[in-house]
């Protein structure tokens, strides 16, 4: 939902920075794979039971998965580019749940598969419709400039990384906002089945 707007403040400095970093022969690959390192080790930080200084290296992944895509468009982009972009995003979105998950498996086991769950349906919704969206060679860039086709809906990047800084400073509170956020991503999935029905009629 905030994606978007969030596109419209961040990619003018991002651009910047790509094209900088694009000149001095760093690839958008490289910080592709070096955003999913530090991603990991925010992962394991919180399984080691410190979220809050796993902060760091989260918000620092996210910094590099916005600086890949801005490297790529100064430098030139490629298929395998985007597709090793959204296979290290599914990664991170994946592994910071489960480290919560194994911080306190009791505890947060539950709400930890339910949420993991959600994240599955609603990406394979995701990727469903980039796939379809190809095939009729259909284009937006109201997210940024992308190597797929990026839907919108009620969940998108920008609220599911405020949703692991809030975790990150609030760990107690993981239970209720896992399955809280679960269900809004459920919906945001279903919807984005509604919304293809409509844009992808039986031809």
């Amino acid at each position: 939902m905030l994606d978007a707007m969030m596109r419209r403040l961040i990619d003018p400095p991002l651009a910047r920075m790509g094209r900088a970093l694009a000149m001095r022969g760093v690839s958008a690959d490289a910080v592709t794979l070096a955003g999913l390192v530090l991603g990991l080790s925010a992962a394991a930080l919180i399984a080691l039971g410190a979220p809050v200084l796993a902060l760091v290296p989260l918000l620092a992944s996210r910094l590099a998965d916005g600086l890949d895509g801005a490297i790529a468009r100064a430098s030139g982009k490629t298929d395998f580019g985007g597709y090793l972009d959204i296979t290290c995003d599914f990664l991170f979105y994946g592994a910071i749940p489960l480290g919560f998950v194994l911080a306190d498996p009791a505890a947060n086991g539950a709400a930890g598969a339910a949420l993991l769950t959600s994240f599955y349906f609603n990406g394979a919704t995701f990727l469903g419709f980039a796939i379809l969206a190809e095939r009729r060679s259909m284009r937006t860039e109201a997210r940024g400039v992308k190597s797929l086709y990026f839907t919108g809906g009620l969940l998108e990047g920008t609220e599911t990384i405020v949703f692991f800084v809030v975790l990150c400073l609030w760990p107690e509170g993981f239970v209720p906002l896992a399955w809280g956020f679960g269900g809004l991503c459920f919906f945001t999935a279903a919807s984005r089945v509604v919304l293809a029905r409509r844009v992808f009629p039986d031809e």
